[in-house]
């Protein structure tokens, strides 16, 4: 099975951080750190790389604009693959560049495989990249719907799909 992999995350200007590289491997990643080691604005820079909204306010002080820059590797055919071709990206031997950009103004820009792309683009992929857990993400599957949704992905389509019919 391939997989669609977040393998490097640039991250400048934004909080606390003004100018970082942070390398992820497949599989599970925890952000540990110090009380005001930018754990927080990790996981920022995460949301916005994958459509999350844009506050201003994130922009390091005396800078102009913050930007987020993601590396994803993917197999053609992917969904996510699919998904941005069809908004006119391009894959450079698997690798797709996902880019965000918030100025200190307010405006925000998104750019996927060297195209421009609206913002909604990057949430529609985030399905298939990425998974973010907090410390209380277990209190969703008190819900029904929650419960049914991870018994169906377990299940397989096999076994959802006609069950639903």
């Amino acid at each position: 099975m391939v997989m669609t992999v977040l393998e490097e995350m640039r991250i400048r200007s934004l909080g606390v951080i003004d100018d970082a590289v942070v390398e992820l491997s497949p599989g599970f990643t925890a952000v540990t750190g110090e009380t005001g080691a930018g754990k927080t604005m990790v996981v920022t820079s995460l949301a916005l790389l994958l459509g999350g909204r844009a506050d201003p306010a994130l922009v390091r002080i005396g800078a102009r604009s913050a930007v987020v820059e993601g590396r994803l590797t993917m197999a053609a055919g992917t969904p996510a693959a699919v998904r941005a071709e069809e908004a006119g990206a391009e894959l450079d031997e698997g690798t797709l560049l996902v880019s965000r950009t918030v100025s200190a103004e307010g405006r925000s820009r998104a750019h996927l495989g060297g195209r421009s792309v609206p913002v909604g683009v990057l949430a529609e992929l985030a399905d298939d990249l990425v998974a973010v857990h907090g410390q209380t993400d277990q209190q969703g599957l008190l819900r029904p719907a929650r419960q049914r949704q991870a018994l169906d992905r377990y299940a397989g389509e096999g076994v959802a799909g006609p069950q639903a019919a």
